[in-house]
């Protein structure tokens, strides 16, 4: 079994341009949050906020998501985006273990008043990064060593050069031609919601740099603030060791 190339992300960080980049590639199966479905809408559901008359898939379980990631790396190379809270429950050593970790995060700021506006009523549990930190200091005990950190904000603002860096840290060639597709159908990645939290990527055509944007967080409001204040210190401890662009 190959081990399986996991990228942990937050809602709202740009993970998706990520995947879809990877899907490019031509080289892996790629999985778009195979667990989030489930965390969601299957028969051992673990959504906060789940109620009688939310969506339900009979016969989707953790276990059934886990089985087909490893029949997939079974077969091959395969990449995988998604949140680490869906999973925080499984992460023994072992099933740690069949992965290659990286991480992508994102200024809390823009990751709580980007929820707010799609989703309102969204709670400090569904942004993934207090787990996303867990997960880090989990595995830089477990092995040593820290796993690749992307930044939202570094990879917007040079693509090439994080992209490069990143497929050096987990061992996988650069590819230029990945970073450029034609706008279109994002159907693969759109099981949640008929796809409307990617609609900037369907009128997309690649990872294009992009000027750094702010966002004032004393305009959003109350509990949206007291959101970002709580996961501000898992951000600012995991933002230290992001991954550098090489100069030459």
């Amino acid at each position: 079994m190959n081990k399986i190339l996991a990228l942990w992300a937050t809602p709202r960080s740009t993970s998706t341009a990520f995947e879809w980049m990877m899907r490019m590639r031509g080289d892996m199966t790629c999985f778009h949050e195979p667990f989030g479905e489930a965390w969601y809408q299957g028969d051992d559901a673990r959504w906060p906020r789940i109620n009688p008359d939310s969506p339900r898939v009979p016969g989707l379980t953790f276990q059934g998501v886990w089985e087909k990631l490893r029949a997939a790396a079974a077969q091959g190379p395969v990449f995988s985006k998604d949140f680490p809270h869906y999973i925080e429950h499984m992460w023994t050593d072992a099933f740690l273990a069949h992965f290659t970790h990286s991480f992508l995060i994102r200024d809390p700021a823009k990751v709580a008043t980007s929820m707010f506006k799609h989703w309102p009523d969204f709670v400090l549990e569904e942004t993934a990064i207090p787990e996303q930190r867990e997960l880090f200091d989990r595995l830089c005990d477990l092995h040593g060593e820290i796993p690749p950190v992307i930044d939202s904000d570094d990879l917007l603002e040079d693509p090439v050069g994080l992209v490069a860096a990143y497929c050096d840290a987990v061992n996988i060639p650069f590819m230029t031609a990945a970073l450029s597709w034609e706008p279109g159908d994002r159907s693969d990645v759109s099981w949640y919601d008929g796809g409307s939290w990617h609609a900037n990527l369907r009128t997309s055509d690649g990872l294009k740099p992009q000027p750094r944007t702010y966002i004032e967080i004393s305009d959003a409001p109350d509990r949206v603030q007291e959101i970002y204040h709580t996961v501000l210190p898992h951000y600012e401890a995991m933002h230290k060791h992001r991954l550098r662009v090489r100069t030459q």
